[in-house]
């Protein structure tokens, strides 16, 4: 399936957004993301479906001062 991830597209396997995370190598502990605009704990990854054409962010926190 095709997804958008922050502005790409990417054809990952599907499954879930865990799944998602885990696949694009992203890792899944210091990340946080959001489905479609709308933000999803970390806990809650495991249970969310992925559909083709979905708009996924997935954003690292910065360091620095």
């Amino acid at each position: 399936m095709r997804v958008d991830v922050n502005g790409r597209t990417e054809s990952v396997r599907g499954g879930t957004l865990a799944d998602l995370i885990d696949e694009l190598g992203f890792d899944a502990d210091s990340v946080a993301t959001a489905l479609d605009g709308v933000f999803v704990p970390r806990a809650d990854r495991a249970a969310i479906p992925m559909r083709d054409g979905a708009k996924v962010e997935v954003l690292s926190p910065m360091q620095g001062g």
